[in-house]
């Protein structure tokens, strides 16, 4: 015999209607998930109504204390019972949902942190008194006068009080302040502007200043770029391209780093959307996809990408923290990313990271000379002078690479008419090979050092891609089409998709029912299992909106062509032909780094390289 449920009651369910206490706690539950939340929600109010300065003040990871002070407009002491109201905003006046030119616009935060704290309010709006309103696990207090010269003083203590089974859901201080650092960051670099201090002040005294940031001036890009500095570091800024680019209402603006300036994790990858900060899957993926031709899969491009359109063309209201958001046509959004890239990435050519050099520079380590002075010698010896001893000094095997240094003649043919000063080249002019595998070049300013099959590992690959572009790609008929069923929301996916899938040589066509037949496939890719790639495109499909999977693979292919066709390591080579594979890399995009991302080349500047040896 079959027994009820004890939890299920047998009597009607009565509907009930909760009060506004209850409201407030659930709601905070969804936008205030910890103290970084609290955070971002009053800094972006901040920014909203103006603010020019803004400190941030926490203790103990903000779980007893946080503090936002800003100079902005202010709040009238009349309107400060109405501004802890649920969906009581300045911001929109509700007749459009779609047009939204602010960070916040629900009227939510500042009732829910009331709901859950113990939060005041200290405001002074321009032409009134200073006012503060306390309002303590959704109760509110009356408002009373304060003395403040302007702006707004937001305090929240004891986060959580009133809901404590929350508290339990915490991390260590130090984790929530990190928390609450990275908050601060990305706003920061969405207002460049604008002025930041985070201060943790747990414990006694004044605290200590975590994060500061001073606005910027000049243009947009110029103070970008410099805020990026400040936050994200000088590496990041020295090794970074600028971005700036258009396609049908989306404007793409800011830096990117060098392919050889990447990272173990998505740590530095920031995206912003119309100024907000969002952690959008589908751009993340376009980022990812821009590099894909030039990292490796455990390896992570470094970014702060900037995506302004019409409002109207993006929803912001579809994550309870405003985190993601959703385009009218993603696909534009998606495209614009990767084109704007790989443009980018393309123009620097062979240029590689700053770090490559530091690391090297860093992994040498100089005799300990003990106690003795060190050598002042500022004197270097003259362009004639260092020739003459190179030529009397070149060891076997290197007196075929003579000549000035860093510079290579030209014949009378190759000279243009009227000039007879040698031609100085980026990557220099080959001195000597080391090991079989490594060239050195002496540049105007320093030396070169090459990985022989690295390069050209990267030269062939770039090769194998324009001719796969020119030519496209061959497709293999199967003797029998595969066929294969499929949901009719899978069929309808794949087919909508089979024309690009065409151009890589990956031909399928609708087959009756829910079936699609494959009829052809890349000839390169050899024997393929048919489905089993329908299914793999079908999955990248569904997850990011666009299938790179057959392009990648076929990339694979010719990243392993080049590999083996490439220079070996171990091989000897003539002057003529490293100076060739020099000019080679100075013309061929990409160059750098070979195809798995690691540098071609390293760079050491003669002044880096006298520091090594105790000379300034």
């Amino acid at each position: 015999m079959a027994q009820i449920d004890p939890n299920i009651s047998t009597s009607q369910p009565v509907i009930r209607q909760l009060d506004e206490t209850a409201i407030n706690r659930i709601a905070a539950g969804e936008v205030v998930e910890r103290p970084a939340s609290a955070v971002k929600e009053l800094v972006e109010n901040a920014i909203d109504a103006g603010a020019q300065r803004i400190t941030v003040e926490y203790a103990d990871g903000g779980k007893t204390m946080i503090r936002v002070t800003d100079d902005g407009c202010g709040i009238a002491g009349a309107d400060l019972p109405l501004a802890l109201s649920r969906h009581a905003t300045s911001k929109i006046d509700g007749t459009d949902l779609l047009n939204i030119h602010s960070f916040g616009f629900r009227g939510e935060a500042l009732p829910s942190l009331g709901a859950v704290g113990r939060l005041t309010i200290t405001s002074r709006a321009q032409g009134h008194d200073g006012a503060e309103i306390s309002v303590t696990g959704g109760k509110h207090a009356p408002v009373k006068p304060a003395g403040l010269s302007a702006g707004t003083v937001v305090t929240l203590r004891d986060l959580f009080y009133a809901t404590p089974a929350r508290l339990k859901f915490l991390r260590t201080d130090r984790a929530e302040a990190q928390a609450i650092g990275d908050v601060i960051k990305r706003l920061a670099m969405a207002e460049p502007f604008v002025r930041f201090v985070l201060r943790d002040v747990s414990g006694d005294g004044p605290g200590r200043d975590v994060f500061r940031a001073e606005a910027e001036q000049g243009d947009l890009f110029e103070a970008l770029h410099g805020r990026l500095r400040q936050v994200l570091g000088r590496e990041f800024a020295e090794n970074a391209l600028a971005i700036d680019a258009q396609r049908e209402g989306f404007h793409l603006t800011g830096f990117a780093a060098l392919p050889t300036y990447s990272r173990g994790s998505s740590v530095a990858q920031y995206l912003f959307v119309n100024g907000r900060p969002v952690k959008d899957k589908m751009l993340i993926g376009a980022l990812r996809g821009a590099y894909s031709d030039f990292l490796s899969r455990d390896r992570h491009p470094a970014a702060a990408l900037f995506v302004d359109c019409d409002p109207n063309l993006v929803d912001v209201n579809v994550h309870p923290a405003k985190s993601e958001v959703r385009f009218r046509e993603p696909g534009v959004v998606r495209g614009l990313i990767v084109s704007a890239l790989r443009h980018a990435l393309a123009d620097a050519g062979h240029r590689a990271s700053t770090t490559v050099a530091d690391a090297t520079l860093g992994a040498m380590r100089p005799e300990p000379t003990g106690d003795s002075p060190r050598v002042y010698q500022m004197d270097r010896p003259t362009h004639g002078a260092r020739h003459a001893a190179y030529q009397a000094q070149a060891p076997e095997g290197f007196a075929e690479m003579r000549g000035p240094w860093g510079r290579v003649e030209r014949s009378d043919e190759e000279r243009p008419q009227g000039s007879e000063e040698p031609v100085e080249y980026p990557l220099g002019t080959a001195r000597g090979q080391v090991h079989e595998n490594y060239i050195i070049a002496q540049t105007a300013t320093g030396m070169v050092i090459v990985d022989q099959h690295a390069a050209h590992e990267r030269l062939v690959y770039e090769k194998l891609k324009r001719q796969m572009a020119e030519n496209g790609v061959p497709a293999q008929a199967l003797l029998i089409p595969e066929i294969i069923a499929l949901s009719p929301s899978d069929r309808a996916r794949i087919l909508s998709v089979a024309e690009p899938l065409a151009r890589f040589g990956l031909g399928i066509e609708p087959f009756g029912g829910d079936a699609i037949a494959v009829r052809e496939t890349p000839a390169i890719l050899g024997e393929v299992n048919a489905e089993a790639m329908i299914r793999d495109i079908l999955d990248e499909l569904e997850g990011e909106g666009e299938s790179l999977l057959v392009q990648a693979r076929i990339e694979a292919i010719l990243s392993r062509v080049a590999c083996h066709g490439s220079i070996r390591s171990g091989r000897w080579m003539r002057a003529e032909e490293m100076n060739a594979l020099l000019r080679e890399m100075e013309a061929t995009p990409h160059s750098g780094q070979c195809n798995h991302g690691r540098p071609t080349y390293v760079e050491l500047k003669l002044t880096d390289i006298e520091r090594l040896f105790g000379r300034t």
